[in-house]
């Protein structure tokens, strides 16, 4: 009997997503018209550039409200370092795929970068070393040691995520379940996203009230961040159009920033505006959800990590002054 080989990642399809229907609506027989994610959009996903996106807008966004001006180094800094991280996860998941294939869903992303895999893995090596050097010739000396405590806590989680070992104590539960890692996710997220504000307003005498309430939209940040990734894996686990709906949940942390917003808008209005901005990312999550039966799972994917972006509105209008 001929020995079967198990399937590897290059025997894929180019894409996970099943062809979609491009049948228009408002005709008999006809079902609705299924929309695809534009070609810029696309590219801004598949190749990891959402994340280090989202990060230095919300850094902009936290230094903006707590009237922190940030230096040149510190953006590029976090884009380089979430830049890598992602490649690196994308790459680990696509490897481990291969290997075994029933025990992990691959989905576009990780083929993208398994096929990418000789051009992404060398540059998020010189991200890598690039941003090794900013720490080094840089960041003041007080601001490496929470640095280097949120990097300790990404290279435990990644670990346990893709370790093939038994891990001891609760890093080994980080990998269950998937609402643990979610929250994982959003604070480890958020927290990098703040180390440059904290590091800089350290440098003044004494906190400003504007740094003392910035507390308050990073912990709507963070909770944005955990409905983001919790979203995301509903959707990509049970891809029907109607099952497990996130839209509850997205509307009741919309209404509690809603609220904070209101709560901050006579005290620190700066803080109330883009806590307000994060509110209208969740409902914008809210509606991607309803109505994701109508675009391709790549389209739902990347759309959820735009939504994200709409703290960059107020940056727009109020450009990056103290």
């Amino acid at each position: 009997m001929a020995r079967v080989l198990p399937p590897t990642i290059e025997a894929v399809p180019s894409f996970a997503n099943p062809p979609q229907p491009t049948l228009a609506s408002g005709q008999p027989g006809t079902t609705l018209r299924t929309w695809d994610v534009v070609a810029p959009l696309r590219i801004w996903h598949l190749a990891s550039l959402d994340a280090p996106t989202v990060a230095v807008v919300w850094t902009w966004a936290f230094a903006w409200a707590a009237r922190v001006r940030l230096p040149a180094w510190a953006p590029v800094l976090l884009a380089l370092a979430a830049w890598t991280v992602y490649i690196g996860d994308r790459l680990l998941d696509a490897r481990a795929g291969m290997c075994t294939p029933p025990k992990h869903q691959l989905r576009d992303r990780h083929y993208f970068h398994w096929r990418h895999r000789w051009i992404l893995a060398p540059l998020a090596a010189l991200a890598a070393i690039v941003s090794l050097w900013i720490v080094v010739n840089r960041v003041p000396a007080a601001a490496r040691v929470p640095d280097s405590a949120v990097a300790a806590a990404t290279l435990a989680y990644f670990s346990s995520v893709h370790s093939r070992r038994r891990l001891p104590g609760c890093v080994a539960r980080l990998r269950y379940p998937h609402m643990s890692r979610a929250v994982l996710i959003g604070v480890l997220f958020t927290t990098g996203c703040l180390l440059p504000v904290w590091s800089q307003a350290a440098l003044r005498q004494a906190p400003s009230l504007a740094e003392r309430l910035l507390l308050i939209p990073a912990l709507f940040f963070a909770a944005l961040g955990w409905l983001n990734c919790h979203a995301i894996a509903r959707w990509e686990s049970d891809p029907g159009a109607h099952s497990k709906p996130v839209e509850p949940i997205a509307c009741v942390v919309g209404v509690v920033g809603v609220f904070l917003a209101l709560l901050l808008v006579w005290r620190e209005p700066r803080s109330s505006a883009i806590v307000a901005a994060g509110a209208a990312s969740t409902l914008l999550l809210a509606l991607l959800d309803r109505f994701r039966g109508r675009f391709t799972p790549l389209a739902v994917r990347a759309g959820a990590d735009l939504v994200l972006l709409t703290p960059a509105l107020l940056l727009i209008h109020s450009p990056f002054r103290p």
